[in-house]
């Protein structure tokens, strides 16, 4: 068997499932400090305890968790069963099996049925790389989006996944939330607030302004920090909440900008950038937008930082796409 391969030394970082920093690691803890603090926090996975980092809650509560195994689907009914007693469920799996295999089941059991639970899709977009078609993540908002009574929600790293998860504590709805791989760089303080449903506004540019989520948010704040550098007054606006959107943010900048640029890893379609569409066309103002993220195509297989240079979702790409347009 031929064992070359041409993948370089930095791609190696990104071979090991177990490997947990930023978003990853705070998800347990951050139950476990919910749990301390008495609320009924129940958590499951399906068989990733390991790569996601739960197995930390089970150690703490081990009565509190359950190992579903490789059965996502029956996770989630599971989890609007335990809902339906008192529990707070936050179970968690692939972004790509949990927002699309399971979507039935989020839809009737989650959903329609109004129960309180959190879906937590990790590993989301293309952050897996060379792991497949199979497991790029790059539809979920949009199948998310279109479930009536759901929250969905996109961090742009730990410190903002923590502090969401804590305010999800007392939300009542139930949440979708797709988180990355791990290596997010980050964003924010852990001192930094946040609210669902309401966007962190970085400031308006007359030139341009970005709407970004989730791991898009750190290449579009490296973007805004040198078109401003060179003279363009540009902004940016972190919508971690995709739904409900915060309108109010997207007109000021309709409002205040020429240009309006969405980025998002994830398909153009269905997601951050339609969300965005939806409302400009509303309400019509005097910024044209434009959609930045996978051109409706299947993301090639390669380790997740060739991807995000080829898909211009680093600081670097989406400054090109911004000076392009202005």
């Amino acid at each position: 068997m031929n064992t070359k391969t041409n993948l370089t030394p930095e791609s190696w970082q990104y071979r090991d499932l177990n490997e947990r920093t930023p978003s990853l690691s705070v998800m347990a803890d951050t139950l476990i400090e919910l749990a301390d603090q008495g609320y009924p926090i129940a958590a499951g996975t399906a068989d990733l305890q390991h790569s996601n980092g739960l197995v930390k809650f089970a150690n703490a509560y081990p009565d509190r968790f359950v190992q579903f195994g490789i059965s996502e689907q029956n996770m989630v009914s599971a989890a609007a069963g335990m809902a339906t007693t008192g529990m707070i469920p936050y179970v968690a799996t692939f972004a790509s099996f949990l927002g699309l295999l399971t979507c039935e089941q989020i839809r009737m059991d989650v959903a329609y049925c109004a129960q309180p639970v959190r879906l937590i899709g990790h590993h989301t977009g293309i952050s897996m790389g060379f792991y497949g078609t199979s497991h790029h993540a790059t539809e979920d908002i949009s199948t998310m989006r279109a479930i009536a009574d759901l929250t969905v929600v996109s961090p742009a790293d730990g410190a903002q996944f923590r502090q969401l998860l804590l305010e999800s504590a007392n939300y009542p709805e139930p949440i979708y939330f797709r988180i990355g791989r791990g290596h997010e760089p980050a964003v924010y303080s852990e001192n930094e607030q946040f609210q669902l449903g309401k966007a962190k506004v970085h400031g308006m540019g007359s030139d341009i302004t970005i709407i970004a989520c989730g791991m898009a948010v750190h290449g579009a704040k490296e973007a805004v920090a040198e078109l401003n550098k060179i003279g363009y007054s540009a902004g940016l606006i972190d919508m971690h909440t995709i739904k409900p959107l915060d309108e109010a943010a997207v007109l000021e900048a309709v409002n205040h900008s020429r240009i309006i640029l969405t980025v998002e890893e994830h398909n153009i379609l269905g997601g951050l950038g339609s969300a965005v569409a939806e409302i400009m066309a509303e309400n019509p103002g005097k910024a044209r937008l434009k959609r930045h993220g996978i051109m409706d195509e299947y993301a090639l297989i390669s380790p997740p930082q060739r991807l995000y240079q080829h898909y211009k979702l680093d600081g670097l790409g989406v400054r090109e796409i911004a000076e392009a347009l202005l």
